[in-house]
């Protein structure tokens, strides 16, 4: 089982620092599958391991000021405020219906990754209704299915919020571990108080080797035209959509 966590993390970093997004949401097909975990630990543990992956990879970020305070606030407070919420949902629904609504997502994700557009997003004015009502569906979503969001989060700061692509990405991370880590919290409490236990050495294995994959990734970077990958993974998303829907049917 190690050995299979050890591998899962390291093809999660890879793509999340290759692609910029996706990584997070090979997270909770990877503890089902790979790891053999039940689903709502799975989706649980997985808003652990992308929390904290993300907001340990915000620091560099940080560090060089390429990261907007304001819209930390404006995306994350209703996001934290979603995640919440969807974490909270997640107790009145089947993990059937969960497991339905990530491969939906897992599809939008493969379209928006085969169309390859986030080079061309254009900063737009800043629309604060919009971009409080967007980071509040999106923490609905984190919550309730236990992926980031970044390939969501990154286009609305950048449309709605009105910031440039080389503040966006950073902005986006510590959004995302925001998010993830409330709803995880709410999870735990959730889980704790059916007698779910979590495994704790699965979630740090998972989380250290997601940060080797991705420094492997920055390295992978500048060899592979990112277009090319880009396509690769949407297809792969679209497999393993196929391949959920297949289990969940046998």
């Amino acid at each position: 089982m190690m050995i299979q966590a050890i591998i899962g993390a390291l093809l999660i970093g890879l793509v999340l620092s290759v692609l910029g997004s996706g990584g997070s949401i090979l997270t909770v097909p990877v503890l089902l599958y790979l790891i053999g975990m039940q689903p709502q630990l799975a989706i649980a543990s997985s808003l652990c391991i992308v929390g904290a992956i993300s907001l340990i990879s915000s620091m560099g970020f940080i560090k060089h000021k390429k990261v907007s305070w304001p819209h930390v606030l404006l995306f994350g407070l209703p996001g934290m405020a979603g995640t919440y919420l969807g974490a909270w949902l997640s107790s009145f629904f089947s993990s059937d219906i969960q497991l339905t609504v990530f491969v939906i997502l897992m599809l939008i994700g493969a379209v928006m990754m085969w169309r390859n557009q986030s080079s061309r997003y254009q900063a737009g004015k800043l629309n604060i209704a919009k971009i409080l009502s967007q980071g509040l569906a999106v923490g609905v979503v984190t919550g309730f299915v236990g992926v980031g969001g970044g390939f969501l989060i990154v286009p609305a700061l950048v449309l709605l919020g009105g910031i440039e692509m080389s503040l966006a990405i950073g902005t986006s991370l510590l959004i995302i571990s925001m998010n993830s880590l409330v709803g995880f919290a709410k999870y735990y409490s959730l889980l704790s108080s059916k007698g779910f236990e979590f495994d704790w050495s699965i979630i740090a294995i998972m989380i250290a080797g997601g940060l080797v994959g991705s420094i492997a990734g920055q390295w992978i970077n500048q060899y592979l035209p990112k277009a090319v990958l880009q396509k690769i993974f949407a297809v792969f998303l679209v497999l393993m959509a196929l391949f959920i829907v297949t289990k969940s049917i046998i």
